[in-house]
């Protein structure tokens, strides 16, 4: 029998190399002679960078950097120098979590920091970048990145701009003859379940912005600020295009990354999986198991639990969803692709427990299925 062990983290309780390890571990005390291949999976959030990393060989480089108010901070990055590839989370630099409750300020938030990371990918040798870019704290429309990156944004007078989103609202002009010459041989992908414009009602600032800290007023200020942005780019670039699904992701990063380096933008999981070889490693399997922390009827909308599902349904592969926690409403993935819901907790279990018991319940759980099989 085949088993291709394919889980997500589970947060704060194992990342999805460590589930892995459990999975198989549970998998052999039942059936010793079944063939397990270990595939850590993420969804472009939290995690990518180590499952990509664990999947493929790769490295991990750490920089320090400019967090999103300015401050040093250390990031790290993947990079797997067979293929050349950087792994990059933008919440390593840019991230929502880098910044206290009481200090976070999205109105000067910027993404420099994910420029620098950039930097050092493309001086590694990196021709690949795979940027997942949830978490943040920004909403700049990626004008920090593209500033590390040799980009100046002025006001009317040719005086560089201060960073943040706020301060677009003042763009008069976008130099690009010094970004980074390398980036024109590179291929940047962007792993992203949100599918928001740029601008309007479900844009970046009306959707997001009130979740890092702002205000109505700062909402419409971002708003004219970003709208500013796109009339800029529009006469240099001779397009815009903040419609475009994804644009609006991380503050507008994903409009930078797309209108600026060209990049592809698509769903977190199917990238991931197209990335680790995942639909190769599920020919000629019998099972598949996944999983993560949590399991409900939001795992369908882009969770990696149910993405790996999808993959499986390609190739005739029997799914199993291990989760520490499983709501009654997930009940939906079993008419959906999806073969067994397992629990790896029993009810009642104390959170922190749960937690630091997670690998040996994870272990048990996937012994107990096996046995079934």
């Amino acid at each position: 029998m085949k088993i291709v062990l394919a889980p997500d983290s589970f947060k704060e309780s194992m990342t999805a190399s460590q589930a892995v390890a459990a999975m198989r571990d549970g998998i052999r005390s039942a059936l010793p002679d079944a063939r397990c291949l270990g595939v850590p999976m993420a969804d472009g959030g939290e995690g990518t960078v180590d499952a990509v990393v664990d999947a493929l060989g790769g490295d991990l480089v750490t920089e320090v950097v400019q967090d999103p108010l300015g401050r040093p901070v250390p990031a790290a990055y993947g990079y797997v120098a067979g293929r050349r590839l950087a792994v990059i989370e933008m919440a390593a630099a840019s991230g929502l979590e880098l910044v206290a409750p009481p200090d976070r300020d999205v109105l000067r938030a910027s993404t420099f920091g994910v420029g620098q990371l950039i930097t050092s990918a493309l001086d590694h040798g990196a021709t690949e970048l795979l940027i997942g870019i949830g978490g943040s704290a920004t909403n700049d429309g990626g004008a920090g990145m593209l500033t590390a990156l040799g980009v100046a944004f002025t006001d009317a007078d040719g005086a560089a701009l201060p960073p943040g989103g706020a301060a677009l609202a003042r763009l008069g002009h976008i130099d690009i003859s010094r970004l980074d010459p390398r980036l024109a041989d590179v291929h940047v992908r962007i792993a992203s379940d949100v599918t928001a414009p740029l601008l309007g009602t479900s844009g970046a600032s009306a959707v997001f912005g009130p979740q890092k800290g702002a205000t109505p007023s700062d909402v419409a200020t971002l708003e004219s600020a970003l709208t500013r942005l796109v009339e800029v780019t529009q006469k240099v670039l001779g397009r815009a295009r903040p419609d475009r699904p994804g644009a609006g992701a991380a503050g507008g990063l994903g409009f930078g990354l797309m209108e600026f380096l060209a990049a592809e933008c698509d769903p977190g999981v199917e990238l991931i999986a197209q990335t680790v070889g995942l639909e190769q490693a599920l020919t000629g399997a019998d099972w598949v198991f996944t999983g993560e922390g949590s399991v409900d009827a939001q795992t369908m909308l882009g969770k990696t639990p149910f993405g790996v599902a999808r993959l499986a349904a390609r190739t005739g592969t029997k799914v199993a969803i291990f989760g520490g926690r499983i709501a009654p409403d997930a009940d939906v993935l079993l008419a959906n692709g999806v073969d067994k819901l397992v629990a790896i907790t029993e009810p009642g279990t104390p959170l922190d427990q749960a937690l630091r018991d997670g690998p040996t319940a994870l272990a048990r759980a996937a012994a107990e299925v096996c046995r079934t099989l």
